[in-house]
Formats: structure tokens, C-alpha cells, sequence
């Protein structure tokens, strides 16, 4: 059964919609001068933002409102295989590509293009969700629970890890321990997991002289202003020179070509210079009550499988944006991780919707 269909939560639809909008109208701000200096039209990355993000993306957000649910339950498992898959396709050569960045996490169809990782997100999730209602009670063993998750998990956060993508990957392994943790996991073996992380982390920052002077330049980002810690350090400068009330929408200085990754994972940084304090809290408000409301439809879903996805995507858009602005606060080391709905990124900006849309189903239940 899937239960008598009502109307869907139509406030944190809204509330999804203004965070939307407000995304596409600061992302048109902060890529003009980026976007006239490479293409000589500033308008080039909000256009593609509008026809390469938003457009597919409305109709990823309709899939996800009108398909029930349950399918995904149904094809949890060849969406897992297919998750697998894509981000083997990154190691191939001639299909796996970097577009210049320092992880190779894109795969090119001729004209096409695609990050898998971003994708996987909701795939793996759906199988995880799928496989921890299954499971019921048995999660809690190790035979049963704990050693089938580590190995899923391992499969998954390896194929990412040599990437490497620390950032999406530090959101996949949030997203599934808080859902393991939800479906009845046991708080030794929770412990146990959290101990092994930070071991993993602190192998990965021994064995990576790149995540080693990341890492460093968060602890003292005066060390290297001109090299490393350029980036947050101009970041810092954007966003104590938006003060109380801002500059201005579009009057941002460090858009012109001072702060790097400006449509990207910087782009909080643009937001609070241009709007100041008052009105960047107002924005974090926003995005906190569109995660709260969220979180209630999880509660108030019919199954198990949809208090976990509903979670799942919560928890995804909660970390991803935690580990965004905290980074551009130099309360975490820059990790690249795009700020939902906001920075620039068709496949990002695609999946999300999707996910909005799945939500906004099991609302209506």
C-alpha cells in the first residue's frame, strides 16, 4: 500500500523555491566579472547555471514528486551497481576527466559531461535506506549489521577516496553513519566506526603532503597568504568587509578576480561581503528551517524506508552546507564542497532537486 496521497508539505517547498531563487540571484552576481574575463560575457555562467542546472534539474524535481517512492525501493539494488559503475568510469581513460581541478571526479560523453560522486549520493542512498529497513532489528548484530555496512561503505567511500574527494566523501560517510545510527545501529559499534574515521583521516593528512598543507593552513592560515592559504585568506577579507549591512548587492570587490573558486565553494564568502551580517544570518535561518522542516517529514513518514531517505537527504544538505560556510569562516579546512542550491555546478545543482522532489513524495503520504 502506499498509503492516501495528501498535499505535499508546502512549506518547505517554499522554502526550498527561496532558497532556489536566492542561490541563482547571487550566483549572478558573483560570476560576472569571472565570466567576462574567460568568455567575454558575464552572463555566461548564470546562463549556464539556468539551462544546464535549473531547467534539468525541474525536471529531476518532478520525477522525484510524481514517481512513488517506493519504486526507488524497488531498484535500490541496480542503482547500487550502478553507482559502482559510474565512479569506476572515472578511472578510465579518455572518460574520467579533472577539468583542471586537483581531483579527477568528471566523466565526458562527448559533449556531455557529469560528476558520478554528486550522483551517487542519491543512488547509495537509496539502497542504504532500502537495505537498513530490511535488515530491521538485525542491525544492530555485527554479523548481520555492522560488517555488511563497513563493506558497502568501503566499496563505495574507496572508489571516492582515490579521487580524491575528501569533501563528498566526508558527506556520504556523515549521511550513512546518521542513518545506520536512526535505523537502530548499536552505539558501541557507532563508536568503534567514529574511532576508525579519525584513524583513516589522520593516515590520509600523513600520506598526502597536499591535504598535510591544507590541514596546516586551517591551523595557521597566516603561514602562506600568497600561496596555500590565499584562499582563505581572501575569503576572510570578503566576508569582514561585508560588516553589518554589506556592500550592496553586486558591489562585491573580491569577485574580481582576488577570490578563487568564486561561483564555486566560495561563493559564501560574495554572499556575506554583498549582504553583511544581518541578512547572510537571515539566509543561514532560511536553510536551518528548510533542514527542521525536513526533519519532520522524516517523522512523519509512513516507513521506515522514507524516515531513512528523507534523513538521508537532510543530513546531506545539513553537512554539505556546515562544511561550505564553516570553511569560509576558517572553522574547517577548505574541503571544496559546493554550498547547496548556490554554487555553480549543473550535476550538483540536478541531483539536489531530485532529492527536494523524492522529499516532497513522501510528504504527500
Amino acid at each position: 500500500m502506499q498509503g492516501v496521497l495528501r498535499k505535499p508539505d508546502l512549506v518547505f517547498a517554499l522554502l526550498f523555491v527561496c532558497l532556489l531563487v536566492f542561490g541563482i540571484v547571487m550566483l549572478l552576481s558573483a560570476s560576472g566579472p569571472v565570466g567576462f574575463e574567460k568568455f567575454g560575457d558575464s552572463f555566461y555562467f548564470f546562463k549556464h547555471q539556468l539551462f544546464q542546472g535549473v531547467i534539468p534539474g525541474l525536471l529531476a524535481f518532478g520525477a522525484g514528486y510524481l514517481i512513488p517512492y517506493k519504486v526507488w525501493k524497488r531498484y535500490a539494488f541496480p542503482m547500487l551497481l550502478l553507482s559502482i559503475l559510474l565512479l569506476v568510469l572515472v578511472y578510465i581513460p579518455g572518460i574520467g576527466t579533472d577539468f583542471g581541478t586537483f581531483a579527477k571526479s568528471w566523466v565526458q560523453f562527448g559533449p556531455l559531461s557529469f560528476q558520478p560522486s554528486e550522483l551517487v549520493k542519491l543512488t547509495f542512498l537509496f539502497y542504504l535506506a532500502a537495505w537498513m529497513e530490511k535488515q530491521g532489528q538485525g542491525i544492530r548484530s555485527f554479523q548481520e549489521g555492522l560488517l555488511p555496512f563497513l563493506i558497502i561503505l568501503g566499496v563505495i567511500g574507496g572508489l571516492i577516496f582515490f579521487q580524491p574527494d575528501l569533501g563528498t566523501l566526508s558527506i556520504i560517510i556523515a549521511m550513512s553513519i546518521v542513518i545506520y545510527f536512526i535505523a537502530g545501529g548499536s552505539i558501541v559499534h557507532l563508536l568503534g566506526m567514529s574511532t576508525a574515521g579519525l584513524l583513516v583521516f589522520g593516515l590520509a593528512v600523513r600520506l598526502s603532503p597536499y591535504r598535510a598543507a591544507r590541514l596546516m593552513t586551517f591551523l595557521h592560515p597566516e603561514l602562506d597568504p600568497q600561496g596555500i592559504g590565499y584562499q582563505i585568506n581572501q575569503a576572510l577579507l570578503a566576508v569582514g568587509s561585508g560588516g553589518i549591512f554589506g556592500r550592496g548587492y553586486g558591489h562585491s570587490l573580491q569577485k574580481f578576480q582576488y577570490l578563487p573558486e568564486v561561483i564555486g565553494d566560495s561563493i559564501f564568502a560574495v554572499v556575506a561581503e554583498e549582504l553583511g551580517f544581518i541578512l547572510t544570518t537571515g539566509f543561514i535561518v532560511l536553510f536551518l528551517l528548510f533542514i527542521s522542516r525536513g526533519l519532520n517529514i522524516a517523522h512523519s513518514a509512513q516507513d521506515a524506508f522514507g524516515k531513512y531517505v528523507v534523513t538521508g537527504v537532510m543530513t546531506w544538505f545539513c553537512i554539505q552546507a556546515f562544511v561550505n560556510i564553516g570553511a569560509m569562516l576558517g572553522l574547517l579546512p577548505l574541503t571544496g564542497v559546493p554550498l547547496p542550491f548556490l554554487s555553480y555546478g549543473g550535476t550538483s545543482l540536478i541531483v539536489s532537486m531530485a532529492a527536494v522532489g523524492v522529499v516532497l513524495n513522501i510528504s504527500r503520504r
